[in-house]
C-alpha cells in the first residue's frame, strides 16, 4: 500500500497517534481503516463503506452501533450531574442504582460493587484487593495468583501480568512478582492422543493442585479465569474443568476470581458465563457489554468475607486507599443502568439463546475446509482456527500471518473480524439477526476462499 496522502485523515493520524496492538512500522505505510460512523451491527468508513463489525468492536458493542436510548440516558446524564467522584463516602443517586442492579443479577450472593472504566482496571484493582484482603487476614505471604496460559486479563501493569500471551509481556518487563501462569485449557492445541475432554480436565486439575503444593498453599491467595477465553483464541473449558478446579480451590482456601469482561451480559446465552459454565466465583470482574461500550465503565463485584476483612483493615489503617477519579461516574453509570434495562425489557439472553444455534452451526460448516482445524464456540460467541495440516494440527509458520491475511480479506469485503494468530473470532453484537448472521458468514466464506487460493498459490495448502 502506498502512504497516504496530503492531509487526510490518515496522513494526520500517522503523523500524530499512538495506535493499540498495531504494527507501528507498518502503520506509518499503511495507514488506519477510518471509522465515522454506526447503524446496528454496521460501522462505516470515511468513504461510506459500511461493514459488518463482526467483533461488536473489540467484543463489547453487545446493542450495536446506534442505541438512541442510551444516547438519551447519556445526554440527560450530562445536564443532571455530568460529574463527580466517590472519595471520602461522596456518591450518587446513579451510582447506587447501578450498584445496586448488578448485584441483584450476580450469578452469586454478592456484596459490594467497585466501579473503575476498563477491564484492565478493574482487574488491576482485583489484584491489589486479594492482596488486602490476605494481609486484612495476617496471611502476608499468601498473595501468588494464578493466571492461565493464553488468558487475556487487561494491560496494565498486574492486569498484563495476568494475561498469558507473550506478546503483552515481551519488552515490558512483566509480569511483576506473585503472578505466575498455569495450563491452558484447549483440549484441541493440548490434549493428548486419544485423551477425552474429561481426562483432559482432570490432568489439568491434577497439575494445578501439584503446582500448588510446590508454591505452598501458604502462599497461594487466588485463581483467576475467563469462563470462555477470548483475546487467547475463543478457547472453551474441556468438560468437567471448572468443576474440577473449584474443587481444588476450595481445598487450599483459594479465591476464584471470574474475569466476565467478555462473556458477562448474555454472550454465552445466560446473563453470565459463569452460570453456562458453574463457576462460584469469589469475585466477579465485568466491563465492555456492562455499556454496551457506549462510555467506559468497568465493575468488581465482591463476596461478603472479603468486603468484612477490608471494612476492618480500612479501619486499621485509617481509609481504603484505592480508588480513580472517574469510578462510578454519573454518566457512564445511566448509560449502563439503561443498557441493563434494555437487556431485561428486550430479553436480549432469550434472543442469544434462539440465535445461537443458526451461529454455531454456520461456524462448525467449514470444519471440512482445507483450511480449518477447529470450529468453536457457544452462545454468540466462536473461533475457526487455521492450521497447515489437519490431521496433526500443525500450525503455520506464524510468519506467514495466514490468519492475518484472511481478516484483511474479510475486510476488504466488507467484515470486521479478529485473528488472533490463526484463530478467527466471531463475536457480533447480541442484537444481530439470522438474516445478518448468513451474510456474516457469507463474506467470511468469501475471504477464507481467497485465502486458501492465496496459500495454495505458494504451494502451502491444498484447495479441495
Amino acid at each position: 500500500m502506498q502512504r497516504p496522502p496530503g492531509n487526510s485523515i490518515a496522513s494526520r493520524d500517522i503523523a500524530t497517534y499512538l495506535h493499540s496492538y498495531t504494527n507501528l512500522k507498518k502503520h506509518e505505510t499503511d495507514g488506519p481503516l477510518v471509522v465515522n460512523g454506526g447503524r446496528g451491527i454496521y460501522i462505516q468508513d470515511e468513504a461510506g463503506k459500511e461493514y459488518i463489525e463482526g467483533m461488536a468492536g473489540l467484543w463489547c458493542a453487545s446493542l450495536g452501533f446506534s442505541e438512541e436510548r442510551l444516547v438519551e440516558a447519556a445526554i440527560a446524564a450530562l445536564r443532571r450531574l455530568p460529574y463527580y467522584h466517590t472519595f471520602g463516602g461522596k456518591t450518587t443517586e446513579i451510582g447506587v442504582d447501578l450498584a445496586e442492579k448488578l448485584l441483584s443479577t450476580a450469578p452469586v450472593p454478592m456484596s459490594k460493587v467497585f466501579f473503575a472504566n476498563s477491564g484492565s482496571e478493574a482487574n488491576d484493582s482485583v489484584v491489589k484487593l486479594v492482596w488486602y484482603y490476605n494481609n486484612a487476614l495476617e496471611r502476608p505471604a499468601k498473595k501468588k495468583i494464578l493466571a492461565r496460559t493464553k488468558g487475556y486479563h487487561g494491560v496494565t501493569v498486574a492486569s498484563a501480568s495476568l494475561t498469558g500471551l507473550p506478546n503483552n509481556h515481551r519488552d515490558f518487563d512483566l509480569p511483576i512478582a506473585n503472578i505466575m501462569h498455569v495450563d491452558c485449557p484447549h483440549h484441541y492445541r493440548f490434549g493428548e492422543p486419544g485423551e477425552s475432554e474429561e481426562a483432559f480436565a482432570t490432568r489439568l486439575a491434577d497439575n494445578l493442585e501439584k503446582r500448588i503444593l510446590a508454591e505452598g498453599p501458604e502462599t497461594v491467595a487466588a485463581f483467576i479465569a475467563e469462563p470462555i477465553m477470548g483475546a487467547g483464541g475463543v478457547i472453551l473449558p474441556p468438560a468437567g474443568y471448572f468443576e474440577k478446579v473449584q474443587a481444588i480451590l476450595k481445598k487450599y482456601d483459594i479465591l476464584m476470581i471470574a474475569d466476565e469482561v467478555i462473556c458477562g451480559f448474555g454472550r454465552t446465552g445466560n446473563m453470565w458465563g459463569c452460570q453456562t459454565f458453574g463457576i462460584k466465583p469469589d469475585i466477579l470482574v465485568c466491563a465492555k457489554a456492562l455499556s454496551s461500550a457506549y462510555l467506559p465503565i468497568s465493575a468488581v463485584m465482591i463476596s461478603e468475607p472479603i468486603y468484612q476483612a477490608m471494612v476492618r483493615q480500612s479501619e486499621k489503617i485509617g481509609v481504603f486507599a484505592h480508588g480513580f477519579t472517574y469510578s462510578g461516574h454519573p454518566v457512564s453509570s445511566a448509560v449502563a443502568l439503561e443498557t441493563l434495562k434494555i437487556y431485561e425489557e428486550r430479553d436480549i439472553v432469550g434472543h442469544v439463546q434462539a440465535i445461537a444455534p443458526k451461529m454455531q452451526k454456520w461456524i462448525r460448516s467449514f470444519a471440512d475446509r482445507p483450511l480449518v482445524g477447529e470450529c468453536r464456540g457457544t452462545g454468540l460467541i466462536g473461533a475457526i482456527e487455521l492450521v497447515a495440516d489437519k490431521a496433526t494440527h500443525a500450525p503455520f509458520d506464524a510468519k506467514l500471518g495466514v490468519g492475518a491475511y484472511l481478516a484483511q480479506r474479510a475486510q476488504e469485503g466488507g467484515l470486521i473480524l479478529r485473528a488472533m494468530g490463526d484463530s478467527i473470532g466471531f463475536c457480533p453484537p447480541l442484537i444481530i439477526t439470522g438474516d445478518e448472521l448468513d451474510e456474516m458468514f457469507r463474506r467470511f466464506d468469501k475471504a477464507l476462499g481467497e485465502t486458501e487460493k492465496w496459500l495454495a498459490g505458494q504451494g502451502l495448502a491444498k484447495v479441495a
